[in-house]
């Protein structure tokens, strides 16, 4: 095998200096080089099969060319492992890596693994939570380039993105209207997060632009698991008018829904319609008949975070957190078959 062209080879070639060739191949902004000089660079640099140095050129950009993702509980979470797929998909894509470390939510683990991610000189941190809830930045991430994922934040100089959890309960609840349904039940959830407030918004936005009036007795809070899913949907159905319908916060309690609709002789969607919430592939496709249910962004959050981390850490210093965005990510409906027309 030949001997590997050089910055050198590449000059001589497009009779440039090799300065001019660093460049245009690095993209050097603010430098003055005619297009015919670019072009004759990258015409060289192609035909003499010459490849950057990468990480030289990080060294001298003082990149390591990796990320932390930094989270609490979320790589032991299943449905949310699209988060970190997302990130390092993304990553690899434009050639950066991606570092994992999980806290556990214990302060003290996190100090030292943000510790840990200094020391390795990672260029930027991916905060991320397993759920969407508003955090406070800890101060040791304070000099750091932040995204928050899955997160949100008083401090409107740190980008972040998080599901849009009104308009997923807008879209869950219209797909039974849009199916006939007018007496419709609400399984939620008893914590005091953005995704009970936003889901509960979305409920009753659906039904009031379809003149449904709002039943607060139709509106059920529970421990956001399957045993509560199962108490919350079993005391609805007992109601001497039940609802024909259940939208669920999320489909582990539309999963304890479906064991009360059993346990009282209740068919889906033959008798009772429900939608639930996440998309839980294990749950959704395994129950009988599928679950419809609103979809989490997980991968298209990860995805979008690392593109924000990337971008950003490509601006001056001075401008990284004037251009913050805080994103709220459609959630898609996803069609099963648990929706029917209420029984006559």
């Amino acid at each position: 095998m030949g001997q590997k062209a050089s910055i050198r080879d590449v000059a001589a070639a497009a009779g440039v200096s090799v300065t001019t060739v660093s460049h245009v191949l690095n993209k050097k902004s603010g430098a003055r080089i005619s297009p015919d000089t670019r072009e004759r660079v990258e015409s060289a640099a192609r035909q003499l099969g010459y490849a950057a140095n990468g990480l030289a050129r990080g060294l001298r950009l003082e990149r390591s060319h990796t990320l932390g993702l930094l989270s609490d509980v979320i790589a032991t979470t299943p449905h949310a492992g699209r988060i970190i797929l997302g990130a390092q998909e993304t990553a690899s894509a434009r050639g950066w890596v991606l570092m994992l470390l999980t806290t556990g939510g214990d302060p003290e683990v996190e100090r030292r693994e943000i510790h840990a991610l200094a020391q390795h000189r990672v260029d930027g941190v991916l905060y991320a939570t397993m759920y969407h809830r508003v955090v406070q930045l800890p101060e040791e991430l304070h000099s750091m380039p932040v995204v928050l994922l899955d997160a949100s934040s008083a401090d409107a100089s740190l980008p972040s993105v998080v599901p849009d959890e009104s308009e997923g309960g807008r879209l869950a609840v219209r797909e039974l209207l849009t199916a006939g349904h007018r007496r419709i039940g609400f399984v939620t959830n008893v914590d005091d997060i953005p995704a009970t407030r936003g889901r509960l918004s979305g409920y009753q936005q659906a039904l009031r632009e379809a003149g449904v009036p709002f039943r607060p007795d139709l509106v059920l809070a529970e421990v956001s698991d399957t045993h509560g899913g199962h108490r919350a949907a079993r005391e609805l159905l007992s109601l001497p008018e039940r609802p024909t319908a259940l939208f669920c916060f999320n489909d582990r309690m539309a999963m304890g829904a479906y064991r009360a609709a059993t346990e009282l002789g209740l068919r889906i969607p033959d008798d009772l319609s429900v939608v639930g919430f996440d998309n839980q592939e294990l749950i959704a496709e395994g129950l009988f008949p599928g679950l419809t249910t609103v979809a989490l962004p997980h991968y298209e959050m990860g995805a979008w975070a690392v593109e924000t981390m990337v971008d950003m850490l490509n601006q001056p210093k001075g401008a990284r957190r004037r251009a913050a965005r805080q994103v709220v990510m459609p959630c898609p409906l996803v069609r099963r078959g648990s929706v029917g027309a209420p029984p006559a």
